[in-house]
C-alpha cells in the first residue's frame, strides 16, 4: 500500500526545510539544508514544488555540481512528505539532466549543471550576436497597427459577407474530409490552385496552370520567398520609387543591394534607373496600381519591360496590387499574361479582398521556380490553414468572390467619392486630391515646402493616421504628401477626422507663417 504524505500543521516546516544553509548535511538520512518551504496551501501539488525547489537549488549553485544529494528516506521523512513522492521527483530530475544517479551510492548533482552564479550577477538582458541578415533586420518591426482613420490596409467587412463566410465555415467544418484536418502539401490544395488558376485566367489574362500556383500566407511572404530562392548577399535588385516600404526592406535583409528606380506618369521606366546601377538579378514592380502613387502602367510600357527583361536576364516580380478594383473594362492585363520568355513572377493575396487576418495569397511561378518556392515555404511555416483553403475554394467555385469582389469595387469607388469631396470642401486650399482608379487609399498633396513627417505627427497626436509620402520615397525627391485609406473606416468616423484634420493643418499654416516671419526677420537684421 502506498504511504500518504505525513502531514504538518499549517505554516509550520521542518527545519532542514527552513535553514537554508548552503552544502551541509543533517538531520535524518543526512538531509541537506537548502531547499525553500514547501506550502500547503498552495494549490500546486507538494511533489512540483519540491521539484522547482531542486532545480532553482542546482540552477543557482546553492546545491554544488557533483554534490550527493540526501536519500530518498531521509528527505522524505526530513520534508513530511511520502518516499515515493520523492523517489518520483528525483528520476524526473535525472531525466531532466539536473541530477544523476550511481548505483549503490544515491544521487548527484550533474557535473555539467548551470554553474553557481549570484542571481544580481545576471545582467537584465545581454546583446546577442546576430547573424548579419538577423542585425539587417533591425529596427523594421514596424509599430502595432491601429485601425483609425486613415490606416491603409483595412477592408471592409460587411454582415453580407459575415454571414457568407460563417455559412461556409459550418459546412466545411461539418463535411470536409480528414485530409483537410492533417499536413497537406506546401503548394496547397490542388482544388484551391485550380480556382485560383482559373479566376486569374479570367480576371487578369495571367496564363498558368495549377501547377504553377503556390499558396503563401500573403504577399510579403512571397516576397520574402523570392529574396530567398533568387537573391545572394550583394545582387542588384531594382525596385519602383516611391516603393511599398515592406518590399524594400525585406529585399534589404535579404543583403541585397538595393537600386531605387524612379517612376514617372506611366510608372516604372527601366530607362531612368542610374546609368552606374549594377545589373539587377530581379526587380519588384505594381503596374496595375503603383504604391503609393497610384497611376497604371500602360500597355507600351509594360511590353517594353518584359523586352528588357528578356535581353538582361533579370526576373520581374508582379505585385498585382488593388487591380481588382479596377473597372473591368478599362483594366490591362497582367504582366505575367503578356509574358513569353518565362521572367514573371506574379504574387496576389485574398488577405486585403476579405479580411487582413485570412493570411492567405498565391505566387504564380515559372516552372523552373516552382519547388524551390515550395521548398521554401515548407521550411517556413509548411503550408496553410487546411481548413482556411478549403473555405477559400468553395468561396470561390460558388461565386460568392466574384459577388463579393463586384460589391466592394462599387462600395470603394463611392467612398473615394465620399472622402474626395469631403477634403475638397474643408482642406481644399491645404490638401490637393486627385482621384485615380478606384482602390483603397488616395495620395493627397500638400503645400510646396511642408514637411509631410511632421503634418503625420501633428495628425497622429490628434488621432489620424496619415502615411507621409517621404516614408515611402527612397532616392527621387517628390512633393510632400500623404498616404490616407479609406476603406475599412466608417463614413462618419471619417467625417470626425477631416474636422480635427482641418484644425491640425490650420495649425501647421499658423506655425509656417511664424517661421517665415522669423526667418525674413533675421535677413533684415543681417
Amino acid at each position: 500500500m502506498r504511504p500518504r504524505d505525513r502531514r504538518i500543521p499549517d505554516g509550520v516546516e521542518p527545519a532542514a526545510a527552513m535553514s537554508g544553509a548552503r552544502g551541509t548535511a543533517a538531520g535524518p538520512g543526512g538531509a541537506v539544508l537548502w531547499t525553500r518551504p514547501l506550502d500547503r496551501r498552495s494549490p500546486l501539488p507538494l511533489s512540483r514544488q519540491l521539484a522547482a525547489a531542486l532545480r532553482a537549488a542546482v540552477a543557482t549553485g546553492d546545491i554544488a555540481a557533483g554534490a550527493r544529494l540526501p536519500s530518498t528516506r531521509g528527505l522524505a521523512a526530513e520534508l513530511g512528505l511520502a518516499r515515493s513522492t520523492v523517489v518520483a521527483v528525483f528520476e524526473q530530475l535525472a531525466a531532466e539532466g539536473y541530477i544523476a544517479a550511481r548505483p549503490g551510492s544515491g544521487y548527484f548533482v550533474a557535473a555539467r549543471s548551470m554553474p553557481a552564479r549570484p542571481p544580481e550577477a545576471c545582467p537584465a538582458s545581454a546583446a546577442p550576436r546576430l547573424s548579419r541578415q538577423g542585425a539587417a533586420m533591425h529596427g523594421l518591426l514596424p509599430a502595432t497597427r491601429q485601425a483609425r482613420p486613415f490606416e491603409t490596409g483595412y477592408a471592409e467587412i460587411d454582415g453580407q459577407f459575415v454571414t457568407t463566410w460563417k455559412r461556409l465555415a459550418a459546412r466545411t467544418l461539418a463535411g470536409r474530409s480528414a485530409a483537410a484536418w492533417q499536413y497537406g502539401d506546401p503548394r496547397g490544395d490542388l482544388e484551391l490552385r485550380r480556382a485560383i488558376a482559373e479566376y486569374l485566367a479570367a480576371a487578369r489574362g495571367v496564363r498558368c496552370r495549377p501547377e504553377q500556383v503556390v499558396l503563401t500566407s500573403g504577399t510579403q511572404q512571397g516576397l520574402s520567398h523570392v529574396a530567398r530562392i533568387l537573391v545572394d548577399p550583394g545582387d542588384a535588385v531594382w525596385v519602383e520609387d516611391p516603393c511599398y516600404r515592406s518590399a524594400f526592406d525585406i529585399f534589404r535583409a535579404a543583403e541585397a543591394h538595393v537600386v531605387p528606380v524612379p517612376v514617372d506618369a506611366q510608372g516604372l521606366d527601366v530607362a531612368a534607373a542610374p546609368a552606374e546601377a549594377m545589373p539587377p538579378r530581379l526587380l519588384y514592380t505594381t503596374p496595375s496600381r503603383q504604391y503609393p502613387l497610384g497611376m497604371a502602367m500602360p500597355l507600351a510600357r509594360r511590353l517594353a519591360l518584359l523586352d528588357w527583361a528578356a535581353a538582361s536576364g533579370a526576373w520581374i516580380v508582379e505585385d498585382d496590387y488593388e487591380s481588382e478594383f479596377q473597372r473591368p473594362g478599362g483594366m490591362l492585363p497582367s504582366l505575367q499574361g503578356l509574358d513569353r520568355g518565362g521572367r514573371v513572377i506574379y504574387l496576389g493575396t485574398f488577405s486585403k479582398l476579405l479580411f487582413p487576418s485570412l493570411r492567405l495569397g498565391y505566387a504564380v511561378l515559372p516552372d523552373s521556380l516552382v519547388e524551390p518556392f515550395a521548398t521554401a515555404r515548407h521550411l517556413t511555416d509548411r503550408q496553410s490553414s487546411g481548413i482556411m483553403q478549403a473555405m477559400m475554394t468553395e468561396f470561390i467555385r460558388a461565386g460568392h468572390f466574384a459577388r463579393h469582389l463586384k460589391r466592394l469595387r462599387a462600395l470603394y469607388a463611392a467612398r473615394q467619392a465620399f472622402l474626395s469631396e469631403l477634403l475638397a470642401r474643408r482642406v481644399g486650399g491645404l490638401l490637393d486630391v486627385r482621384p485615380v482608379e478606384s482602390g483603397m487609399y488616395l495620395t493627397a498633396w500638400l503645400p510646396a515646402g511642408w514637411s509631410d513627417r511632421a503634418v503625420a505627427a501633428a495628425l497622429g497626436e490628434a488621432g489620424i493616421s496619415a502615411l507621409p509620402l517621404s516614408a515611402l520615397t527612397l532616392a527621387t525627391p517628390r512633393p510632400p504628401g500623404l498616404v490616407l485609406g479609406y476603406t475599412g473606416h466608417a463614413e462618419a468616423a471619417m467625417a470626425r477626422a477631416v474636422e480635427r484634420m482641418a484644425m491640425v493643418l490650420g495649425a501647421q499654416t499658423g506655425l509656417i507663417k511664424s517661421i517665415k516671419l522669423e526667418l525674413r526677420s533675421d535677413q533684415l537684421a543681417s
